[in-house]
Order: C-alpha cells, then sequence, then structure tokens
C-alpha cells in the first residue's frame, strides 16, 4: 500500500505570499482554483479575510465574532489559479505584504442531506476538507448536518454567517467528543458545554450540533470540516516540556507547510500560525495570530523536520511544561514516496 495518496501536497492545500499594490489584482500561483481563501496582512494591523465558495462574496474574520460582510472590496473572487483581490487594506494596501493560506475542495457545491437538516457543502475526500453551510433550527432542537468527508472529521471551526457568535472549534485532541470545545477567536482554554455538539458530534458522515449553543438559533452557519490523511494532514495533540534547547518534538509523518496550534488546558495562550513562505528556514520565528489583528512576528519558535516539528522555546503559548496543546498541520513534502522529505 501505498503511503499517501497525495503525492504534491501544494495541489490541495498552499500558502502564497504576495504585496499589496492599491489596485485590483490577481493573486495567481497557487497551484489551483481555491474553494477558502484565508488572507492575513503582515506588515499592518488589519483584519483577517476568509471567503470560500459556498457562502459565496462574503467575508468572516477569525479575530472578531462579527457577521459576514460584503467581500467586493476585499477578496472579491476565485480565479483558476488563485484569487482576486480588490482595494481594501485588509487585503490589497500599497504598502503592505500579505500570506494567503489556500484550501481546495471540490470548485462546485452540492445538496447534502446525510444529516437531520440539508447543508450545502463542497468537499474533497481525498484531502479530506469540507465547507458546509445550512441554517440552524431553533433553539434547543438536538440536529446533524452532513459534511461530506467521507469518513470522521478530526477538527471542526464553525461560525455564524448573520449574527455575532464566537468561532466555535472542535478538535480530536480535546475530551468529550459532545462538549468540549475551543474558541478560534479567542485565547480562553478548552471549556465543556452540556449537548455542545447534540448527542453524537463527530460521525464519519454528519455532525452533531444542539441549537442555541454552538449552532446560534434560526440564522444561516457555516463551518470548516478537517480529516487527518496520511502523508498530508495531521490533526493532533502534544504535552509540552518547558526546554527551550531540547522542547517536545510531535510527530507528523511529513514535512509541515502550515502548522496552526493552541494551547488548550490554559488560558490568555494565542492561536499560532506558521507556514514555509514566511519561515524557508529553521528555526521557524515568524507568526501570526488567528485571534488577533496583529503584524507578523518574530521570535524562536521550533524546527521543522522531514517528519514533524520540534519546539526550541518554553514559551506558554507554545511548549510550557506539563500544558497539553492541540495542532492542525499540511505537509509541505510527506515522509516517504517518490518525492520524500528531507530535513531543512
Amino acid at each position: 500500500m501505498a503511503y499517501t495518496t497525495i503525492k504534491k501536497p501544494s495541489d490541495y492545500f498552499n500558502t502564497k505570499l504576495y504585496s499589496g499594490t492599491g489596485s485590483t489584482q490577481n493573486i495567481t500561483g497557487v497551484g489551483f482554483q481555491p474553494d477558502l481563501t484565508w488572507v492575513k496582512s503582515r506588515t499592518g494591523i488589519e483584519a483577517h479575510v476568509l471567503r470560500d465558495v459556498v457562502r459565496g462574496n462574503f467575508r468572516l474574520n477569525t479575530a472578531s465574532t462579527g457577521a459576514e460582510t460584503d467581500a467586493t472590496s476585499s477578496i472579491s473572487g476565485f480565479v483558476s489559479d488563485g484569487f482576486t483581490v480588490a482595494t481594501a487594506d485588509a487585503v490589497n494596501n500599497a504598502s503592505q505584504t500579505y500570506a494567503s493560506w489556500n484550501w481546495l475542495a471540490s470548485n462546485t457545491t452540492a445538496s447534502n442531506t446525510d444529516g437531520s437538516i440539508t447543508s450545502t457543502v463542497s468537499a474533497n475526500t481525498t484531502s479530506g476538507f469540507s465547507i458546509a453551510t445550512w441554517t440552524t433550527p431553533s433553539s434547543g432542537t438536538v440536529f446533524d448536518v452532513g459534511h461530506g468527508l467521507g469518513g470522521k472529521p478530526d477538527m471542526m471551526i464553525m461560525k455564524s454567517r448573520g449574527t455575532a457568535s464566537d468561532w466555535w472549534t472542535w478538535h480530536i485532541g480535546l475530551g468529550d467528543n459532545t462538549t468540549d470545545y475551543l474558541s478560534l477567536n479567542n485565547t480562553n482554554a478548552e471549556a465543556s458545554l452540556s449537548g455542545m455538539w447534540g448527542t453524537v458530534g463527530a460521525g464519519t458522515s454528519t455532525f452533531g450540533y444542539t441549537a442555541g449553543t454552538s449552532a446560534p438559533t434560526s440564522t444561516d452557519t457555516v463551518a470548516y470540516f478537517f480529516k487527518s490523511i496520511k502523508g498530508f494532514s495531521k490533526f493532533g495533540s502534544y504535552t509540552g516540556n518547558g526546554n527551550n534547547s531540547d522542547g517536545t518534538f510531535v510527530y507528523t509523518g511529513f514535512k509541515p507547510a502550515w502548522i496552526m496550534l493552541k494551547c488548550s488546558s490554559s488560558a490568555g495562550t494565542n492561536w499560532f500560525i506558521q507556514d514555509n513562505k514566511r519561515n524557508p528556514y529553521n528555526v521557524v520565528d515568524k507568526y501570526l495570530n488567528a485571534d488577533s489583528s496583529a503584524v507578523d512576528s518574530t521570535a524562536d519558535l521550533f524546527d521543522i523536520t522531514s517528519n514533524g516539528f520540534k519546539q526550541r522555546n518554553n514559551f506558554p503559548n507554545l511548549n510550557g511544561s506539563g500544558s497539553t496543546y492541540i495542532y492542525m498541520a499540511f505537509a509541505e513534502e510527506p515522509l516517504v514516496g517518490d518525492n520524500p522529505a528531507t530535513a531543512r
């Protein structure tokens, strides 16, 4: 059996860096037409901007609880090899530089009736990524929606589209499948709420909710679902050791191209995002935070290896002694195969 079904990870996920011009421009070189594009200014205190194929011409900000807004002035559309940015400072100020993170789903949408209510989905079972939207029923209703992954998800990030709400996040590295959660938009520790994820939580074809807890009542909602794919993506947890010279090593089975992680056991800790385009060499030292509008910051964080990443710090955000962390990672190269990963 092949080590991985994905020989070229950048066909499904890719980071693209670019410079703003102040005039509408196509950002190409992504390698595919994205279904989800996430942009953050590296040099300006600006909002995160997320646009996806299922919601269409609307943007969301991971550092805000706010409802979605019109995307015409920011990410105005997708093209065959990338996306188009208009003139908003958050995506295209002439004096700023930007990071964009791009995922491929199916480039189409379809109705999904696997759950108790119908969802609209763009799914890629090869890469383990899908986008789903639906209208949440009345408060207290326990329901589930189809996610289209073709297997049980390892992570889910959900946001109300029409009202203010947290970015409710479930991850396999948390505790109970039906009660435990984090919020992508803040620095809180893992919390628990009875019925948060319905009576089942993550299933092979659906994901459960209770209206009025995780899913705001009677409003349109979007969720991003992820499933670990050997040699391409990994969602897991680790325990920090507090040693800045010999920090915790996390095995992924590939050389990571993108990592987002969060301390789940302690409050006051950010969601850290690193990628191989901003950090082509070890030690990885540039990071952005999903929960903050701050610019690219610099600190020695960790080393990227051919099969994972190794902490080179004792920060409470990343490697506090005895603290628990969750992470999501996507590959630059698989550990073995036609083009095996090498050390950096």
